[in-house]
């Protein structure tokens, strides 16, 4: 919005036009999303609390859960709101990846929203039924593979990109489209797992945001795209505001959500997060380093599959409890140290990740 402005304005104060830089608005982005979540943080927890939106603990779980009971969850509707304003102002409303991550963020983050709702206000805690959430997530991230499939401007684009190797890209062909929605739905249900405890899953959720806007910014760029061997996709690099937007709301969630977390973001947030991560790579051709960066999220995902596969297969537990944040958890390991030493891993996951550009 605010690039039309400044473009008219331009005319008549050229300082205007540095507006049109991408990584200026990229900062701005950041530093917008990240003021929103500060000032509107404090009300947003008093009215969560003022209609006592408080979450219920599972008796089964770690017992140093239970004075947990009460905390305002839902306050993932801050990170959005903040992503949203930041993405609206500062980014090019012209380019259809915006507007897609958009759509996606929102859609999922209503499903979110629902089962939080039927969570905590009809206080039934199975929230929205496994079935219908399933349905409603395939059917976003249907339509989000359908689309991007239709609107592919090139071949590159629905190639699957093998990190660490130079020329190795294998043309998906119309199996982009389901896996896509595959990429989608299961980097949305990740967070989701992995948001169980404080400032879990957000701080991991920002790095991985952070990585993937910097490829973003190469992958839209033709001299850096054809430098890095990666495939040149025009306008993505339009998706480092959101990314930026998304860094911002999650650091300015993470002041009110560290331990002792003050608020939860719930699945409005965490089912959200994640269905932007994984459109976003997507979009950009790096699913693959995706899931290396976002490792926490895949080995969180895997201990519930393997936990469930084992007790139904032979009647014995592989873990403690899953997810593995859990079986930490139950053997000892205070709540922080599990919390920091999943965000080292997720610093050097994130690092390696950046590292598939040039180690090719």
């Amino acid at each position: 919005m605010l690039v039309w402005l400044a473009e008219y304005l331009s005319q008549f104060y050229s300082p205007f036009s540095a507006v049109k830089y991408l990584t200026l608005r990229g900062i701005f982005s950041v530093i917008t999303a990240l003021t929103i979540c500060w000032m509107l943080g404090p009300r947003m927890i008093a009215l969560l609390n003022s209609l006592q939106m408080g979450q219920a603990i599972r008796s089964d779980g770690p017992q140093s859960h239970l004075s947990k009971a009460g905390t305002p969850t839902m306050g993932g509707a801050l990170i959005l709101m903040a992503m949203f304003v930041s993405t609206l102002l500062w980014a090019n409303l012209d380019n259809v990846y915006i507007w897609v991550v958009l759509a996606v963020t929102f859609s999922f983050g209503l499903i979110g929203w629902v089962d939080d709702y039927r969570k905590v206000v009809h206080k039934n805690p199975r929230g929205l039924p496994a079935r219908w959430k399933y349905f409603w997530q395939s059917l976003c991230g249907l339509a989000a593979a359908l689309f991007l499939f239709s609107h592919a401007q090139s071949a590159a684009e629905l190639d699957l990109i093998v990190p660490f190797f130079k020329n190795v890209a294998i043309n998906l062909g119309p199996f982009y489209i389901l896996f896509t929605y595959f990429v989608i739905v299961g980097t949305s249900n990740a967070v989701n797992l992995t948001d169980g405890l404080d400032g879990l899953a957000i701080l991991p959720t920002v790095l991985v945001a952070g990585a993937l806007g910097i490829m973003a910014y190469l992958t839209g760029n033709y001299q850096f795209a054809t430098y890095l061997h990666i495939p040149y996709i025009s306008g993505a690099g339009e998706l480092l505001i959101f990314t930026g937007a998304l860094c911002g709301a999650g650091l300015g969630f993470l002041w009110f959500n560290t331990y002792p977390a003050m608020v939860f973001m719930g699945d409005v947030g965490s089912l959200a997060l994640g269905a932007a991560l994984g459109v976003i790579a997507v979009i950009i051709r790096q699913e693959v380093v995706l899931a290396i960066m976002g490792g926490i999220f895949v080995v969180e995902t895997l201990s519930v599959i393997l936990q469930v596969a084992s007790f139904k297969l032979t009647g014995k537990r592989i873990f403690r409890m899953a997810p593995l944040h859990h079986h930490y958890e139950l053997k000892g390991w205070p709540e922080p140290r599990v919390i920091v030493r999943f965000w080292i891993i997720t610093v050097v996951l994130v690092l390696v990740g950046l590292a598939t550009l040039k180690l090719r």
